[in-house]
């Protein structure tokens, strides 16, 4: 008698957990995928060549003499 009223019990529980929604599973987000840029071709990174261009122009500026301090004496 004790087995048949035990395996009521069990079924029971586990009839109310199955119209319950069951077991709660949590499973993990994935990670996302990472994705790497190919190596530049040039000898020269991109931020290299724009600091260089810059350096230029700025030695160019300088180099101007559109003011004519040196030469305006006579």
């Amino acid at each position: 008698m004790k087995k048949i009223a035990l395996a009521a019990v069990v079924a029971a529980l586990t009839a109310s957990t199955a119209f319950a929604g069951g077991p709660v599973v949590v499973e993990p987000d994935p990670a996302p995928a990472v994705v790497l840029a190919p190596a530049s071709s040039g000898s020269m990174g991109g931020g290299a060549a724009l600091a260089a261009l810059a350096g230029i122009a700025l030695v160019a500026a300088l180099a101007s003499n559109s003011s004519g301090s040196h030469n305006s004496g006579n």
